[in-house]
């Protein structure tokens, strides 16, 4: 994820980061320094965790990652076995799995043919292997840290274990590996050359060899590896590896991967969710200087006027009722809502999300989620969580004070517990499945017992702390007295009933951001590196206006037909943009995806509903707080 630099503000700001995907530089987190090596050093080839990618016909077809050195996969291990490479936490919760490997690799030095060992697959490892080649499984290699991608196929890391050629499987078992280096020179290169690597290519080949290995056998013609499903086959695993110089700068590697897919539709998606975003914004002044501003007037003038007949026929107070029906419910507009313990709680997870994600995507945007930095989006998320538990307490506390609430305890316990451990559970689950299929994506105990230790440790404290100061704060008074009865809600139009309104609400914030939710998507399933922070901030801030103004119109048009039970309808509104996500998510599966197991379709669906949950909190939340703005500035401005 390449890192966009910061612009000045204004207006510049906005055309500056709307093109951040074509100037951006190679900038890299700091104390992510190169390392250069000089003529003959070694230079570490580490493997990662194996993972399924789309193969000839474009559909993903497996979900579930391995470790390379899975017992049926046989790879040759290093001698005295494969060793764990340090990483960070966000590392392991994205599912990196680093080991050292038996691969040699000196700098410019061309090696032919080097055979590393022999391999006896049964027929029940065979069958496992095949399937998996069927699916279309990739191995990941790192170079100085760097992936390796296949040649050919170099915009996205991985090459492929084996291949379906016209109904056969074939098993890949030679490496040609080629590695571009760059000179360094000057006075960083020092007194001795230095030399680093800025691209690495492998070219995987099937060759069943038959006697012995020399260097010239690899430039000859073998007959391809086939895994007999009903016997044993022996195969022995072979590379060669080539250093090609290249003008490459060491600060520019990671670009090969960091192409704009279609920039045009990015293009053409800012616009349209633009033009929704103007639309609505306009929509939404209109009502706030044109009508609001009459009637805040009109009924501001009738209170200083005494008239001596208001017996309800005057031609005046009919006008003012038909006009704006809003201020008939100013007695019961601040009026409790139901479940408002649940509903601060929500409040106040969505203000800690949107706190969350708002300095998830500044820092990217800022370069702190640099590539070469493994694992840094997890890291950042994790940390962000943690610390901003403060803010999810704060937030709802105060929240369910102003709501007048009794169950102040279970509100300072429930907001760090509810939806974090529904989010818990959710992935527990499905890290079980992992586990089931003795997939690397699974999260170990250890890891599982640390993210829960910091949870409790850390994080819910600091809720607890957001908790009593919110308590202790004064409470937000409403502006205008809540009356003792309710007063009655006459029936609804046809868009204003509960499931229209939200459903036409709710797919506007959609609509802002379903574009790049493809490419979002398309980076998670078919293991490619996400990085147009530029496109992403934008389309983040669109979503945000797109859903405050939707929110606000509809809570105007509810006050305008005197139904003053407005707080869960705006959530709910809102957060129904999450409906039209998973939705969407199911179109991917079908359109993308070609699931073959039972186990993969539920890990899609499981994760689909944890980011669709987690969006409904989010969105719901910024139709609220907009709405609850909106109420207290329209009933502020009038005299009751």
């Amino acid at each position: 994820m390449q890192l966009l630099k910061h612009m000045p503000k204004g207006a510049l700001l906005a055309t500056l980061l709307s093109t951040a995907p074509q100037i951006a530089s190679a900038f890299y987190l700091p104390g992510v320094a190169p390392r250069s090596y000089t003529e003959g050093e070694l230079v570490p080839l580490n493997v990662n965790a194996i993972r399924p990618v789309a193969v000839h016909d474009a559909f993903v077809h497996s979900l579930v990652s391995y470790d390379y050195y899975h017992p049926f996969f046989q790879f040759c291990p290093p001698e005295g076995g494969p060793k764990d490479v340090s990483e960070s936490l966000g590392s392991i919760l994205f599912g990196d799995r680093i080991k050292t490997s038996p691969y040699e690799l000196h700098m410019k030095k061309n090696e032919t043919c080097k055979k590393l060992c022999p391999r006896t697959y049964h027929k029940a490892a065979a069958f496992w292997l095949n399937q998996q080649i069927r699916d279309g499984i990739s191995i990941n290699w790192l170079v100085d840290g760097f992936p390796a991608a296949q040649v050919y196929n170099t915009g996205s890391p991985g090459f492929l274990l084996g291949a379906e050629i016209n109904g056969e499987v074939l098993f890949n078992n030679h490496y040609d590996i080629f590695i571009e280096y760059h000179t360094v020179t000057g006075a960083v290169a020092g007194s001795t050359e230095q030399h680093r690597v800025v691209g690495v290519n492998v070219r995987p080949e099937s060759r069943d060899y038959k006697g012995e290995i020399k260097e010239d056998t690899c430039l000859g013609n073998q007959e391809p590896v086939r895994l007999s499903e009903s016997g044993d086959t022996t195969v022995t695993f072979t590379y060669s590896v080539y250093w090609i110089p290249s003008t490459t700068a060491w600060a520019t590697r990671w670009d090969k991967y960091l192409h704009v897919i279609d920039p045009k539709i990015h293009w053409f998606s800012l616009i349209n969710s633009s033009v929704i975003v103007v639309f609505l914004v306009l929509t939404v002044m209109s009502v706030l200087i044109r009508a609001l501003k009459k009637d805040i007037a009109r009924y501001n003038r009738l209170d200083q006027i005494e008239l001596e007949d208001m017996n309800g026929t005057s031609a005046l107070e009919d006008g003012v009722q038909e006009d704006s029906g809003w201020k008939l419910v100013h007695g019961d507009v601040f009026r409790t809502p139901s479940n408002p313990l649940l509903l601060s709680i929500f409040l106040g997870s969505g203000a800690q999300l949107f706190v969350i994600t708002g300095f998830t995507i500044a820092l990217a945007l800022l370069g702190f989620l640099s590539p070469s930095s493994r694992g840094s989006l997890g890291n950042i998320i994790l940390f962000l969580f943690t610390v901003l538990g403060f803010v999810g307490g704060y937030v709802s506390a105060r929240i369910y004070k102003s709501m007048q609430g009794e169950k102040w305890k279970l509100n300072i316990i429930l907001t760090p517990l509810l939806v974090p451990g529904i989010v818990f559970a959710t992935f527990f689950v499905l890290d079980l499945i992992l586990w089931a299929k003795q997939s690397s994506e699974a999260v170990p105990f250890t890891t599982m017992l640390v993210i829960i230790l910091i949870w409790f440790i850390i994080s819910v404290p600091l809720s607890f702390a957001g908790s009593w100061l919110g308590f202790r704060a004064p409470m937000i008074e409403a502006p205008v007295r809540t009356n003792q009865i309710p007063r009655q809600i006459p029936p609804a139009t046809t868009y204003l009933k509960p499931i229209p309104s939200m459903l036409l609400v709710g797919i506007l914030p959609f609509g802002a951001i379903f574009v790049e939710l493809y490419f979002i998507m398309s980076s998670i399933w078919f293991s490619k590196i996400y990085y147009m922070f530029g496109f992403l901030f934008l389309c983040y801030g669109l979503m945000i206006m797109t859903c405050a103004a939707a929110t606000v119109l509809l809570v105007y048009f509810l006050l305008c037909a005197e139904n003053y039970n407005w707080h869960w309808r705006a959530f709910l509104a809102a957060g129904t943009s999450a409906l039209y996500i998973f939705l969407n998510c199911l179109v991917y599966w079908v359109s993308k995806l070609s699931l073959s197991g039972f186990s993969g379709s539920v890990l899609y669906i499981g994760y689909s509903l944890l980011i669709s949950f987690l969006f409904f909190i989010l969105t719901g939340s910024i139709g609220f707080f907009s709405s609850w703005w909106f109420v207290r500035k329209i009933y502020k401005s009038i005299k009751i």
